[in-house]
């Protein structure tokens, strides 16, 4: 077991962060993005092509797209759950797509009103259409660590949904613990158990922090070589099952934590808190990043 020597962050708060908080004017979006893309981050998910009805905060995603200033070697992704949806994000020039799974029978009929493998088979059209297109697809697995409506997920489970997006054509799987109930040990019998059927270069970890138990259970995961991780600046995102809970782990503790580790990641911290602090006045809370936190507490002694 060795520690990885560098990390690809895949910075998710403009998506999966800003769609669980109160609506934001779209200039507040793209001026994120803009700042984000000055950090040293290598892939932004910046829009999400859902339908308006189901997530009103992302209504704006193809203006979004077409306004924000892209920099070389940033790939700005996007969630496409359906061919509608991949479409759309083609006609901006989005760099890369998304499709969303969970290993939850019984959120995945909740949330979209089918069975685990009618979820998947939605998904077939999109990667033949992005492989056709030559467009890298990113799939998500969420739940991986428990659920909010049947609690425990049984791993066979996480590995059923993880394997599946990956053969359909999915290049690199993200494992979400959407609710963030996971402690250590757990993250890394689930990881352990995906690793044996898809290569760990092609695994990221997807925490959220409701319990406070993200870093932890990222730091666990580390040393079996998991070397992709899933943050959002300023911790954005609340956490629709949990009321008033925080959603996902903040890039900036992200970043403090593995430069302390000596892993290299190629994010300006100073920059990175600087987006975060911004964003958060248009949200009506401050960051919910330690990290964060402590460098405003010092600037301001």
């Amino acid at each position: 077991m060795t520690l990885p020597t560098q990390v690809k962050i895949v910075e998710v708060g403009p998506r999966d962060g800003l769609q669980n908080e109160v609506a934001v004017p779209t200039a507040a979006k793209i001026a994120l993005i803009n700042q984000l893309s000055e950090t040293g981050l290598s892939v932004i998910e910046s829009a999400s092509f859902v339908s308006p009805k189901w997530v009103p905060q992302m209504a704006d995603s193809s203006e979004v797209m077409a306004q924000i200033s892209r920099r070389a070697g940033i790939t700005y992704s996007a969630l496409t759950p359906n061919l509608k949806g991949y479409e759309l994000a083609r006609q901006v020039n989005t760099d890369e797509v998304a499709v969303f799974g969970a290993a939850s029978e019984a959120f995945t009929q909740k949330n979209i009103n089918c069975s685990i493998d009618e979820s998947l088979q939605r998904f077939a059209p999109v990667l033949e259409q992005a492989k056709a297109d030559g467009v890298s697809v990113r799939g998500y697995v969420s739940c991986v660590l428990g659920c909010p409506y049947q609690g425990d997920v049984p791993l066979a489970d996480v590995v059923k949904v993880a394997k599946a997006l990956y053969q359909m054509g999915c290049y690199e799987i993200s494992l979400g613990d959407t609710i963030g109930v996971g402690t250590p040990l757990a993250a890394q019998k689930m990881l352990t158990a995906v690793a044996e059927h898809i290569p760990m270069a092609n695994l990221a970890l997807h925490f959220h922090n409701t319990y406070g138990q993200a870093l932890a259970n990222i730091s666990a995961c580390l040393p079996l070589g998991v070397s992709i991780i899933d943050s959002a600046v300023a911790g954005l995102g609340g956490c629709p099952y949990a009321k008033g809970a925080s959603g996902n782990v903040a890039s900036e503790d992200v970043v403090y934590m593995l430069q302390g580790m000596g892993i290299e990641c190629g994010v300006d911290l100073t920059k990175l808190a600087a987006a975060g602090r911004e964003i958060c006045q248009h949200l009506g809370h401050g960051p919910r990043s330690q990290v964060a936190l402590a460098l405003q507490a010092k600037e301001d002694n």
